[in-house]
């Protein structure tokens, strides 16, 4: 189980971004950030093809009326919005919005660039990449339940807080 300042760390990740992914990185605005949860489902270190990285998959649940803090990733993220809306804004970067499987030619829905915001709803994916600032915020009443594929150089945090 990762340490409370870990999972602060972690929580500014995502998302999902999500980004995923938890009071990703610095804190929530209305909840504590251990209230946001990542578990790590599964993980492999130096998998074939990408040594010197490690590949995980990691559910985040972020609760209702909770702003994650503004972050990146030291690595590319993929995060899939399993259950309700996360509303995704973008400092630096765009980030694309995806709908349909990975692996049979999926629409791009919308486009989040700098500056903006938008939605990403159940069904919906993005890829995080490196150079993206983001943050997340669960505006509705029900937690938002993120699926996370990761894949960053060994022994890096998920994500790493960006001042304001």
């Amino acid at each position: 189980m990762p340490s409370h300042s870990r999972l602060a760390i972690f929580a500014g990740a995502a998302l999902v971004p999500a980004t995923a992914a938890g009071a990703y990185a610095a804190g929530a605005a209305h909840h504590a950030a251990a209230q946001t949860t990542r578990a790590v489902l599964a993980q492999a270190v130096d998998p074939t093809g990408a040594h010197g990285r490690t590949l995980a998959l990691s559910r985040v649940v972020i609760p209702p009326h909770t702003r994650l803090g503004l972050h990146r990733h030291p690595g590319t993220q993929i995060a899939y919005i399993q259950k309700g809306t996360l509303t995704y804004t973008v400092k630096t970067g765009s980030v694309s919005v995806y709908r349909g499987a990975g692996d049979q030619n999926p629409t791009v829905v919308r486009r989040v660039t700098a500056g903006h915001t938008g939605k990403v709803n159940t069904g919906e994916w993005v890829i995080e990449r490196p150079q993206t600032v983001h943050f997340g915020a669960n505006q509705g009443d029900r937690p938002v339940d993120i699926l996370l594929a990761t894949l960053f150089t060994n022994g890096s945090p998920p994500s790493i807080a960006v001042p304001r």
